[in-house]
């Protein structure tokens, strides 16, 4: 039976954006930065959360890990429930959950060195009868650095390796989850694989599992086992990633996945456009949210919300889900 590791069910995570005044008035005094999202995530398994910018991903994340408080829905983690946790029950918590952020050296603090850096995890979880010379030696290892880089201060790497140092603090303290925000932001190609070899390489040999937060599509095809696709906090695609990229069902995921560059210039380009304005999360449309910019949108499109539904191994949130090949209509998106 398949160890589930963490669980996500109908979780929203609501701002507060107004006085009373707008209300009064009519104005919305908050908005949902995720909607009611559910997935779950078993133990090896890497699921990845895409979408634009402003979708709701790094919120999700942040909720996931105890840094934002839900306002509803439920997250467990190895079983027990992450909301409600008090600052020790957090701090147990987060030494099995750890969490990567998005800027490789940013997330580093300048005053230490990488030595300390990495044995920082220690010490903040009070970590006894551990030899922390040997630990960050046997972490710089892990991660395809070597010994000399302990003496190292942020500055003087690059960002390729400033990544690798911040893989070795997460995995510092032997976690069974690492969520990962963008981990590959501001890298050259070059070193975006070789940091994704690495966390493939990680996971298989340490039984990780992994949250991954990207834009980024190649990345998602080449480590996430499912994927989740997010438009304005909530998903309207989830399934296996293999089954997504080839056949996208939902027309922001086709749309997405049209835009992806191409290596190869010989391949047919069938690129799906879609007016560049987002809805603001203060107004969001009536009936399905996407059916703004949908070249596919029909009448009642905008009139009736659409909910997750069942298709194969997939869950769509779309009255009409696309057929294999799809093309847009000629017409202007509803």
């Amino acid at each position: 039976m398949t160890e589930i590791v963490l669980t996500v069910e109908d979780v929203e995570v609501t701002f507060p954006t107004g006085t009373l005044i707008d209300g009064l008035r009519g104005r919305p005094r908050s908005i949902k930065g995720v909607a009611g999202v559910s997935f779950s995530v078993a133990r090896g398994e890497t699921f990845a959360l895409v979408g634009e910018s402003g979708s709701g991903k790094t919120t999700l994340a942040r909720a996931i890990n105890g840094l934002q408080p839900v306002s509803a829905g439920h997250i467990e983690f190895e079983g027990k429930a992450v909301e409600g946790q008090d600052r020790a029950g957090l701090k147990a918590m987060r030494r099995r959950m750890s969490m990567m952020f998005q800027d490789p050296v940013g997330s580093l603090s300048p005053r230490l060195n990488v030595g300390q850096l990495i044995a920082e995890p220690f010490r903040i979880h009070g970590v006894e009868g551990r030899d922390l010379r040997g630990e960050v030696v046997r972490l710089l290892n892990l991660v395809g650095l070597s010994n000399d880089f302990a003496e190292r201060y942020p500055h003087q790497l690059s960002g390729g390796q400033a990544r690798r140092v911040g893989v070795a603090r997460s995995i510092a303290l032997d976690p069974t989850l690492i969520i990962a925000d963008e981990p590959t932001a501001g890298l050259d190609v070059s070193v975006q694989g070789e940091v994704l070899n690495l966390l493939n390489d990680l996971r298989e040999r340490l039984g990780l599992s992994m949250v991954i937060i990207t834009h980024n599509l190649h990345v998602v095809h080449h480590v996430a086992d499912r994927v989740a696709v997010m438009y304005l906090g909530r998903f309207v695609e989830t399934g296996p990633t293999g089954e997504v990229f080839r056949d996208p069902r939902h027309p922001y995921t086709a749309a997405l996945l049209s835009a992806n560059p191409e290596p190869d210039p010989d391949k047919a380009h069938d690129r799906i456009s879609l007016p560049a304005e987002v809805p603001s999360l203060l107004n969001r449309p009536p009936g399905c949210e996407f059916h703004t910019r949908c070249p596919w949108a029909r009448e009642d499109c905008r009139t009736r919300v659409p909910r997750p539904e069942p298709l194969g191994n997939r869950m769509i949130s779309c009255h009409y889900p696309l057929e294999a090949g799809a093309k847009p209509p000629e017409r202007t998106p509803a």
